[in-house]
């Protein structure tokens, strides 16, 4: 470990911020799998119901800085497009 204060201070911020963005990113894959398993087995009203609670793990994560808004856009366009061209 390091020796000056301030770096010793900068080891364990990073610590911590690594371990929320962890659970923030699990969060998001979860809900993303959510929608992914509803879409494969053809319930549009349980993958429409999971993809907004996607999105909105998403725009938190976003809003959080986990994930730069392009990033999230492009994640939500997909799982929507997923849901919508379900018959």
């Amino acid at each position: 470990m390091a020796n000056i204060k301030s770096a010793k201070k900068r080891v364990l911020v990073t610590a911590e911020k690594t371990e929320r963005n962890k659970a923030i990113k699990s969060k998001v894959k979860t809900s993303i799998k959510k929608v992914e398993s509803a879409v494969a087995e053809g319930n549009k009203e349980a993958a429409a119901e999971a993809l907004k609670n996607a999105t909105v793990e998403i725009d938190k994560a976003t809003t959080k800085g986990v994930y730069h808004k392009n990033n999230a856009s492009r994640k939500v366009s997909r799982l929507a497009k997923a849901v919508n061209k379900m018959a």
